[in-house]
């Protein structure tokens, strides 16, 4: 995108405050009976955490770890593992985090955007920028989940084949492939229409599992008995250290906790809480619990896989296609997202632009970007080719959930704040929050070296990626505003020369509204003629999710056939400059949006100037610059009508 046309952030005006309704700029779509909502939500919220159990309790008992299926041990694994739902999901996500949403609309970088957009009295730039680091870093690791939860989830559950026979154990990873393979070809499509069957595929499921638990609880009812914390403490007292790097592998159980809060945009806090405690958490406590039956009926031969262990014969196959189904759907979840949260760091100037294709002629959140289903494919493929087994990819998924999770309950601190909360109460609740992400994040970092580097790097790329756009871009703009004549200077030249006048309209995009961008300059130096009338339009991104069409345009006249045009946007909206002159038409500013002319600035970027970046950073940047997708495409400016005015400048 050419500097002069870059979007600008602009304030946003101040949240709803925690517990209000929405706010009118929130999602259309959030509308519909709490049954039909909730049913949604049971698909695109829950999948992820819906599909733990396929391997979480696995993990827990695997042979690595030492941990012996004995009574006390499994009560002590329970135990953890229904307190960890109890605290981190129930009480920190649907209970608290859900309340900040930013018009609707959840995830790390709508609170990023949420707190970064109300200042306080006496606000230090560092600890701003503090804020603003960890919220991208977060943001980064959702990548890394978004590619690890494809390929465990769907090679956990075609592993289930190899309870009813292990002459398909060769055919498990080429199977895996090909189910990941179909899943993101068809992301071209759009959601639109396998979007209806996600709710009811995933109900489904949660029954399936539920009803898979109860036999077993039946014969082993003592394994209820885990509800009480004590039998979690003496685990902790029994193992010591050991007991507490096994929070590495119990975490698996509340791994969908972030994806949750992201997706509450689709579908409002109160059907997402009507999910979790009607359907979602009674049955995966049935599950979890039956899986601990197995695990006391059977000791050591259940523990290779004890959530299969809870079929016998025929049944298996049902299970193993039915875990197919809703780990796809999980899959989905996580990959929709990683689309949403693209554009929104596009949009908010973090990330270079990228095809935003729209699915849907209905809901603008189903959107498509094939550069990122690209990069997703790939890795979740290469992925599954060099770990070969869920177990092996189990060390991997636990870094990018809890470093996400304690980086939310530290923007979620810094909210509160701005709620007016007392700091004592502040301190308290955020206290409980990141002792518990933090135990997470402790115990996952030892398996660094066994799969949990990949997540890291990811995040470190795509973090990379992020900073060096944002300060090339800043860059780029202390440049324009250098090379940038005041509006009523280049105004009172025009008045002063006279120049020819041509029929029509020109637009020139720019980022600075108070200015003659330098494109408009070089085109009145070098051709010597203007428009009788010359927009200049200037594209602003506030850090509100969407922006009422009411308030979309914004447009002064400046004398001489000038005229300013400001179009604001959410950071869930893409661009469009041809709806922008619609709309300046339909107010009263006389431009045909077909026949105008529309002039960009094209930079060569050269990284031999005397900027503070690195160099590394200036050569990042220029190969990100070179390959971002045309401005023309991403304005949704007709090609035939854009002129480009080429120029370098020196990083």
């Amino acid at each position: 995108m050419p500097d002069d046309a870059l979007p600008r952030s602009s304030a946003a005006p101040s949240p709803p405050r925690p517990g209000s309704a929405h706010a009118p700029g929130e999602r259309a779509h959030v509308q519909g009976s709490l049954v039909t909502l909730g049913l949604g939500a049971l698909g695109v919220v829950y999948g992820d955490i819906g599909t733990s159990p396929l391997y979480a309790v696995k993990e827990c008992f695997a042979p690595a770890h030492g941990v012996a299926p004995t009574v006390e041990n499994v009560l002590g694994v329970l135990s953890l593992i229904v307190w960890s739902l109890l605290l981190v999901v129930s009480v920190k996500y649907v209970s608290f985090i859900l309340r900040a949403d930013n018009q609707g609309e959840g995830g790390v970088l709508a609170l990023l955007a949420l707190v970064g957009s109300r200042p306080e009295a006496g606000d230090r730039t560092r600890a701003r920028a503090a804020l603003v680091v960890l919220g991208l870093f977060g943001a980064a690791l959702l990548y890394g989940d978004g590619i690890i939860t494809p390929a465990i989830s769907v090679l956990s559950a075609v592993e289930g084949l190899e309870v009813a026979t292990t002459s398909v154990h060769p055919f498990i990873v080429p199977i895996t492939v090909v189910i990941l393979v179909g899943l993101f070809l068809v992301q071209k499509r759009g959601t639109a229409g396998i979007g209806a069957v996600f709710g009811p595929a995933t109900l489904v499921w949660f029954l399936c599992i539920a009803a898979a638990g109860l036999p077993w609880i039946a014969r082993r009812p003592e394994v209820l008995g885990a509800v009480n914390p004590i039998h979690a403490l003496r685990f902790f007292e029994a193992h010591r250290g050991h007991g507490f790097l096994l929070l590495g592998s119990v975490v698996l159980c509340i791994t969908g906790g972030e994806a949750l809060y992201a997706d509450m945009g689709h579908f409002g806090r109160k059907p997402i809480r009507w999910a979790w405690y009607t359907v979602v958490f009674p049955a995966l406590l049935l599950n979890y619990f039956g899986q601990g039956a197995v695990l006391l009926e059977r000791g050591e031969a259940a523990r290779a896989n004890p959530f299969f262990g809870l079929l016998s014969g025929w049944m298996v196959y049902p299970m193993v296609a039915i875990a197919t189904v809703a780990t796809v759907v999980a899959s989905q979840a996580l990959i929709s997202g990683a689309f949403s949260l693209t554009q929104q760091a596009v949009q908010i100037g973090y990330c270079p632009r990228v095809t935003i294709v729209h699915t849907s002629g209905s809901a603008e959140g189903q959107i498509y970007i094939p550069e990122v289903n690209r990069i997703l494919m790939v890795s979740c493929i290469a992925l599954v080719l060099a770990f070969r087994e869920s177990s092996h990819l189990a060390a991997a998924y636990g870094i990018a959930v809890t470093g996400t999770m304690s980086i939310t309950s530290l923007l979620f601190f810094r909210l509160t704040r701005q709620w007016g909360w007392a700091l004592w109460k502040s301190v308290a609740l955020v206290a409980l929050f990141l002792a518990i992400d933090l135990a997470f994040l402790g115990a996952n970092i030892v398996k660094i070296a066994e799969g949990g580097w990949f997540p890291l790097l990811m995040a470190a790329a795509v973090f990379a990626v992020m900073t060096t756009w944002k300060t090339g871009r800043r860059s780029l703009r202390r440049h324009v505003i250098a090379n940038t004549l005041p509006t009523e200077l280049f105004l009172a030249d025009v008045e002063r020369t006279k120049p020819h006048r041509v029929k029509g309209t020109a637009v020139f995009m720019t980022s600075n509204p108070d200015g003659a961008p330098p494109v408009l300059l070089h085109h009145f130096k070098h051709n010597k003629v203007l428009h009788e009338q010359v927009i200049l339009l200037s594209v602003q991104t506030r850090h509100v999710p969407e922006v009422p069409a009411a308030e979309r345009i914004a447009f002064k006249q400046l004398g001489q056939g000038f005229w300013q045009v400001t179009a604001t946007y959410g950071f869930m909206e893409t661009p469009d400059v041809i709806e922008c002159l619609t709309l300046c038409n339909a107010r009263g500013l006389p431009v045909d949006p077909p026949s105008a002319s529309f002039f960009l600035g094209r930079e060569t970027l050269l990284t031999s100037g005397r900027s503070s970046m690195a160099r590394w950073r200036k050569v990042l940047f220029a190969v990100l610059s070179r390959n971002a997708r045309p401005a023309n495409m991403f304005f949704n400016i007709p090609p035939n009508r854009v002129v480009e005015l080429g120029t370098q400048i020196e990083l």
